[in-house]
């Protein structure tokens, strides 16, 4: 007797949602959401999903939540600011027992899935260094050269097993850990180091290295994140944060920062979970973090700015 394919869900079809929906689809029943309706049409158009021209890969299209309530496994891949309003139409809905997994950026999207589903939703989450850049809806662009690390956020451990397995069996590079806080905090660090940067200078990553006032910026920015860490007694994976920020944007040197686009398109961008968080954690533990509270102010200058401007 055959066996029926895993149920997966993807909340977000952008350029990360769209190269694991493609992967997760040929070992998955993989139905898309999004918000934004021209993106799912795309994907209808192009008959699926597809990664560096590769032949598309069958998905469903979701038109409310309803068409994911019998999903086994809920990936999001929406911004860490639209995390609240994409997962509240799923309250008392989504059977308690499936597990939501969410790689996105920052760190609170914990609280957050709880805070719209409840505290006992299962939740695993995760970082990546997978990039994705979309040519058009259902199409991106990707190195496939990243990995993914995820552990429990309130999953058992078996759960956390389970989805780094469903990763590894759809083709991609996944590994369990007990303990993700380590490694949250670590992409946390390079996020706070290099997304806002980016974003207030309008350039690509590989410009932050390139000049020299830049750099310090960013150097600055990684050591006070560092110190946040170390006050919370979280043990970084890496033992030089500025080497391994300075490794991380030579890898994507090429390319902007989602904040970058944020900024770009007016959409609200996710400092309050990047350098906004390692500030309130600062401040909780009595670590002074005044690059980063100097990079909140910018960025939210400037989103102020382009909504007075839009509003004209």
């Amino acid at each position: 007797m055959e066996q029926s394919r895993p149920r997966v869900g993807i909340i977000g079809s952008g350029a990360m949602g769209t190269l694991f929906g493609f992967h997760l689809a040929s070992c998955c029943d993989v139905t898309m959401l999004d918000s934004n309706a021209s993106v799912l049409e795309g994907i209808q158009k192009h008959k699926g999903l597809s990664v560096n021209n590769a032949p598309a890969r069958a998905v469903r299209v979701g038109k409310t939540p309803r068409d994911l309530f019998g999903s086994n496994m809920v990936f999001l891949f929406v911004k860490a600011v639209d995390t609240l309003r994409a997962l509240r139409p799923f309250a008392g809905e989504l059977n308690p027992s499936t597990p939501i997994v969410s790689l996105q950026n920052g760190v609170g999207n914990e609280d957050a899935i709880k805070a719209a589903l409840g505290g006992a939703v299962p939740v695993v989450l995760g970082i990546t260094t997978e990039s994705s850049l979309t040519v058009k809806p259902g199409r991106v662009r990707s190195s496939e050269e990243g990995s993914t690390i995820v552990g429990s956020g309130g999953a058992s451990p078996a759960t956390s097993r389970a989805v780094a397995d469903l990763l590894i069996q759809s083709g991609l590079r996944a590994a369990v850990v007990y303990d993700i806080r380590p490694h949250l905090w670590g992409k946390l660090v390079a996020n706070a180091a290099i997304n806002a940067p980016s974003a207030i200078l309008d350039c690509v990553a590989g410009d932050l290295l390139r000049d020299p006032n830049a750099a310090r910026l960013c150097e600055a920015l990684a050591e006070e994140a560092a110190a946040v860490a170390s006050a919370l007694k979280i043990h970084l994976p890496y033992a030089n944060p500025w080497q391994y920020v300075s490794e991380v944007i030579a890898v994507g040197a090429d390319s902007k920062t989602s904040m970058a686009f944020d900024l770009e398109s007016g959409h609200p961008s996710e400092i309050d979970h990047i350098n906004g968080a390692v500030c309130a954690a600062g401040r909780r533990t009595g670590v002074e973090t005044p690059y980063n509270d100097t990079m909140v102010r910018l960025v939210k200058a400037r989103e102020a700015l382009h909504a007075e401007r839009k509003s004209k």
